[in-house]
């Protein structure tokens, strides 16, 4: 696990010096790799591939990098778990090895395989190769985007990074902010790729490779793509028993496959279905006890630690809790626009920072659970698509906009603190954020639309008076097979929210902590074998993760995880009304943010006095977005 940058200069006029920019640039992501750092220039083209390294694989030197054989050199970020079967089958092609690190793996893989090696590779990584002697740049990111890889690409300049942060250290970047960018973050509180937050640079699509030669035009393909595997998997016509029997099977191999390492390996574990089953299978192996890490909070609210701690001893792992209070939050706060150089809008990177924090402590790398709602049908929003919106499409349109209107009178938090006297609702948690996104919903035309809208924090209109852009957050045209909608909803999240906000979320707060941080569900052969669920294997009789959970009850107790779904929260409303107000109020008045942003000073203002003091409703995820984003940009526009 390392970090890499670099960059290619096609119109260098020696203006400034190429390997100090480069260490400069490298330098940034010295959290995430502290072990060593090295550089690669090419002064004739104006090149440089710079990397640090998080020492996991052969701890020695030499698996430094850059990594140099023959004409190839190589910068690498992540771990191809299954390195060794590959590493066998290209010694008996006649390869030998220097050393015992995946990363030699790949410069062999592709000198005998060429970009086709990617078929064989089950990982998390984004790497950059150059050929020395056909002046060619191949950069590829992992199946999922597990791995960030950022490129820019304005007047001749190539740049790539694994942060945001290292491209401010060249002194030709054009940090110009994107207006597309802006209104996706708005809606959800992250930005999915291709987008950034600026206007010259792009996220490398997961499943893609990126080429650029002398030619100077980026070429991008896809070697592996979720709509496709969507649209082409066919549902399965097995038995429940043969379908628990064969996800019992990849889940495990997948999970022991993330267990490969040369410095000890633990686990996340909030005593949900997936951490949960995480470790139940990886402690089938009785010669291993898993350290197992979990974060409690004084507030009964938002606590979930006595329930992890409750399946630890069960599975009987090393456990090891910390119980945060609200100094402990406040501290990481003004550290997130450090971590997460781009805004990000997730408070639950809070939490994981502090998770991650205690977990390096103990071990190198933790294993997370991410994946598990997306591919096994996990999230509310699933179920309320598939039972709400066949329901509702029914109804006129005229007469949803009138219900729409109905329940917009009705106060959130007011049905947050009854809604256990409605029995629609006394299942569903945190029903005042949930709540206004259906209503959202209402006016939806399509499925896709009825999904995005109730995902939404902010609808088009609202967002439109506050911010006149608008993008659209998801482009399919993929037609929604009845027997697979849930498949159908986890895809579309799986190429977004999972990329855009988990993985962004757990890949910063880790490598900041030099922790490196893996998932086991992401296994690109788990997430084939979750398309291919039929929807009652997913969810039946309003019970989410249905077969997952059958796998579960095998290993756990069925009384030790029954409980409604709480995800990793905060309670960021009493934060933005309390320690974070004055910031807050101070956003309105910040007029070069608001003109830089391209804010509407009014409705801006109104938002947030609407919030203040509590003349209406709004939800605090999204003032916790606009947060988010003023603090962004003081530390890294203004």
């Amino acid at each position: 696990m390392c970090r890499i940058t670099g960059f290619w200069d096609f119109g260098y006029q020696q203006k400034y010096p190429l390997e100090e920019t480069l260490t400069k640039m490298r330098d940034t992501l010295q959290h995430g790799g502290p072990d060593s750092g090295g550089n690669y220039i090419d002064p004739k083209q104006a090149l440089g591939l710079g990397h640090r390294r998080l020492s996991i694989l052969d701890l020695s030197a030499a698996g430094n990098q850059p990594m140099l054989w023959q004409e190839y050199v190589l910068v690498f970020n992540g771990e191809i778990y299954n390195f060794e079967a590959i590493k066998k089958e290209l010694e008996q092609l006649g390869h030998q090895f220097e050393s015992h690190s995946d990363t030699e793996v790949i410069l062999k893989a592709f000198r005998q395989w060429g970009k086709a090696m990617i078929e064989r590779f089950r990982g998390m990584f984004a790497f950059v190769i150059w050929n020395k002697n056909t002046q060619q740049l191949t950069i590829c990111r992992d199946r999922v985007g597990v791995k960030p890889l950022f490129w820019y690409w304005h007047e001749g300049l190539f740049m790539f990074a694994s942060e945001l942060k290292a491209f401010h250290q060249h002194p030709k970047f054009d940090n110009s902010i994107s207006q597309k960018a802006v209104s996706l973050y708005l809606q959800q509180g992250y930005i999915p790729y291709p987008h950034c937050i600026f206007e010259r640079v792009h996220k490398l699509e997961a499943g893609a490779f990126l080429e650029l030669d002398n030619q100077q035009t980026p070429q991008i393909h896809k070697y592996w793509d979720i709509q496709k595997i969507y649209k082409n998997t066919p549902v399965s016509t097995a038995s429940e028993g043969e379908l628990l029997e064969q996800m019992e099977q990849v889940l495990t191999e997948s999970f022991e496959l993330r267990m490969v390492s040369d410095v000890p390996v633990g686990a996340f574990l909030s005593g949900g279905i997936d951490s949960s089953t995480v470790v139940a299978l990886l402690q089938k192996q009785k010669n291993r006890q898993l350290k197992t890490f979990t974060i409690g909070f004084e507030d009964k609210e938002y606590n979930e630690a006595q329930h992890a701690k409750a399946v630890a001893q069960h599975l009987e792992t090393d456990h090891h809790e910390w119980y945060c209070t609200e100094a402990d939050f406040e501290k990481v706060i003004p550290l997130l626009p450090e971590l997460y150089d781009e805004p990000f809008g997730d408070s639950s990177a809070i939490p994981t920072y502090l998770v991650a924090q205690m977990a390096k402590k103990e071990v190198k790398v933790s294993l997370s659970a991410d994946g598990g709602d997306e591919i096994f049908g996990g999230y509310t929003k699933y179920e309320v698509t598939q039972n709400f919106y066949p329901k509702i499409s029914k109804i006129p349109y005229w007469i949803r906009q009138g219900m729409k209107g109905v329940g917009q009178l009705i106060d959130p938090l007011w049905l947050e603190q009854h809604n256990h006297k409605i029995p629609v609702l006394k299942n569903y948690k945190n029903i005042s954020n949930k709540f206004p996104k259906l209503l959202h919903a209402l006016g939806a035309k399509d499925t896709l639309q009825f999904f995005n809208q109730s995902s939404t924090y902010i609808s088009p209109q609202e967002q439109k008076k506050l911010y006149p852009f608008y993008e659209n957050r998801y482009h399919t045209d993929l037609s929604v097979r009845n027997q697979n909608l849930v498949s159908y909803l986890g895809m579309v999240d799986i190429d977004t929210y999972l990329e855009g906000d988990i993985m962004t979320k757990v890949d910063r707060a880790t490598m900041h902590n030099a922790l490196e941080g893996r998932d086991p569900f992401l296994d690109h052969k788990i997430i084939e074998f979750g398309m291919q669920l039929p929807d009652n294997m997913k969810i039946r009789g309003g019970e989410t993760k249905y077969l997952l959970r059958q796998l579960l009850f095998k290993h756990v107790p069925r009384e030790l995880i029954e409980r409604p779904k709480q995800g990793f929260s905060i309670p960021i409303q009493k934060w933005l009304l309390g320690s974070l107000k004055e910031p807050l109020l101070a956003i309105a008045a910040d007029g070069d943010f608001i003109k830089k942003i391209g804010l509407d000073a009014t409705a801006l203002q109104v938002t947030i006095q609407n919030f203040v003091q509590q003349r209406k409703y709004i939800n605090p995820h999204f003032i916790w977005f606009l947060y988010s984003l003023h603090q962004w940009y003081l530390r890294w526009v203004k």
